[in-house]
């Protein structure tokens, strides 16, 4: 849980906290932009296309990062009718958050991964001892929660259940007559988001795929 860090390491608690938020706010805003740039501009409209934290950010959700571990930003607003073409409309949209989370990711890893080649004793006492050495230590604390936060969202997001993009991108996908059915499947978004939460918790399939391709990330960064 953040909150649990605010005592014990406030400097890991507000980078952690920090890149939550900004990765947060650039995957709604990848959504927002990529409907505007397919006709639909009622993300634009709601003042959703911004950096600001404020217009994404979602109370309740923010809390449950603090809390529990899981939370959510605002979902941007949609009209999928407005998109043009439509199903190719609504996979942009769909996916565009997750890429820019994939995106982040890569960057953030081939950065640490030079870190760590250039000074691998410094990156060790940051993120194995919890003890930061300068400038490099700490962007070594940065560029690890910032590659690590953005990959887990990217997949987490890929899941075809409501209220996650895998929901829009299999939407995308499926012939018109089968579509309302998915579409009906919103107004469980909140029973099947805390099945998720459980699964998280719980240490279920979801939860062990994202300590796996954690795994293989940092594998690929450090070499193990």
């Amino acid at each position: 849980m953040l909150i649990s860090l605010l005592l014990k390491e406030p400097l890991t608690f507000l980078i952690l906290a920090s890149v939550l938020v900004i990765s947060l706010v650039l995957h709604e805003l990848g959504h927002g932009f990529a409907a505007y740039l397919f006709g639909d501009d009622t993300a634009k409209r709601a003042g959703r296309l911004t950096l600001n934290p404020l217009a994404h950010l979602d109370p309740l959700g923010a809390l449950l990062l603090l809390f529990a571990g899981v939370g959510w930003a605002r979902p941007v607003p949609i009209s999928v009718a407005k998109l043009r073409p439509a199903r190719l409309g609504l996979l942009a949209v769909s996916v565009a958050g997750i890429l820019i989370n994939l995106t982040l990711a890569t960057v953030f890893g081939l950065l640490l991964y030079r870190l760590y080649a250039g000074d691998p004793q410094t990156v060790y006492y940051a993120l194995v001892k919890n003890n930061p050495h300068g400038a490099l230590g700490v962007a070594a604390i940065v560029f690890f929660y910032a590659g690590v936060i953005n990959l887990i969202l990217a997949l987490f997001n890929l899941v075809p259940v409501p209220p996650l993009d895998g929901s829009r991108i299999l939407l995308s996908a499926l012939p018109k007559k089968y579509q309302p059915l998915v579409w009906k499947l919103d107004r469980y978004a909140m029973y099947t988001f805390l099945l998720i939460v459980a699964d998280l918790r719980l240490n279920g399939p979801i939860s062990r795929m994202l300590d796996y391709a954690q795994t293989i990330y940092l594998g690929m960064i450090f070499g193990g």
